[in-house]
């Protein structure tokens, strides 16, 4: 389970409960089925308007992605492979890999492992991995554009249903203080339309884009791996290369972890 947004979206209700009372608001105020129809489900008609349904179905998925940490490898523990298999193919060859791609379990790894064992050349091994991390990269920004797109509407939606709200409050004024309570229940829609957006979809995408950063980036460490195989570099040049794409506290905390060993 993804902790970072669990919490976030408990503090984000807590923030509103928290600052409707500290204000006076009665918090079930909140409960308006009118104002959440139409944030609701005048966001997911304008989502749905705005993209194919083969885009669309991939909502659960991406939710799930949201909620789950995602089962990578180690990136120091990446380095650390590709570094003993370049030490076994400068000592016994590319062929002894073979063995190690029925236990690799990425499919983009295996694949390109496949290719370098298969005597493909780098240049042409580069360019169908860094093609498929393309595509990947295009996927998960369509995902990440699903949320980013509600968050563009929810707020809007939600000063539409303060307006709707608004005219059934003022064709009314004989009593002043139905008004009032009107006008102000009118309201809630513009709230639940900044809080939906605001705090939900648009944090949502962002999450997906960071989440999608380190999955290229692995996928990145390993294209170099498989290179650095293929053109036989040695255990410590393997590892100066991946570790070039680290950040400098993750390349300290390796080093570290090497001397430790």
């Amino acid at each position: 389970m993804d902790r970072t947004s669990i919490i976030g979206l408990i503090l984000g209700i807590i923030a509103v409960g928290a600052g409707m009372v500290l204000k006076g608001v009665n918090v079930m105020a909140l409960v308006n089925p009118a104002a959440i129809l139409i944030i609701l489900l005048g966001t997911v008609a304008a989502v749905t308007i705005a993209f194919p349904s083969s885009t669309l179905k991939k909502v659960p998925a991406l939710f799930k992605i949201l909620f789950t940490e995602q089962n990578q490898t180690d990136t120091k523990d990446l380095i650390e492979m590709f570094s003993e298999w370049a030490d076994q193919t400068r000592k016994e060859g590319i062929l002894t890999l073979e063995q190690k791609v029925a236990d690799v379990k990425d499919p983009f790894l295996s694949s390109g492992l496949q290719l370098a064992i298969d005597g493909q050349p780098p240049d042409f091994i580069k360019d169908i991995m860094l093609e498929k991390i393309d595509a990947m990269e295009q996927r998960h920004e369509e995902g990440a554009s699903i949320f980013s797109q509600a968050g563009t509407y929810a707020p809007t939606l939600g000063v539409l249903g303060a307006v709707i709200g608004l005219i059934a409050a003022l064709s009314d004024m004989s009593d002043i203080d139905a008004l009032g309570n009107a006008i102000s229940a009118a309201f809630i829609a513009t709230l639940l339309g900044i809080f939906t957006g605001y705090v939900l979809w648009h944090p949502f995408a962002n999450k997906l884009r960071e989440k999608s950063k380190k999955e290229v980036l692995q996928k990145e460490i390993m294209v170099e791996g498989i290179l650095s195989i293929t053109t036989g570099d040695s255990k410590m040049i393997v590892r100066e290369k991946l570790g070039s794409l680290l950040s400098t506290k993750e390349l300290a905390a390796m080093k570290q972890r090497d001397f430790d060993e």
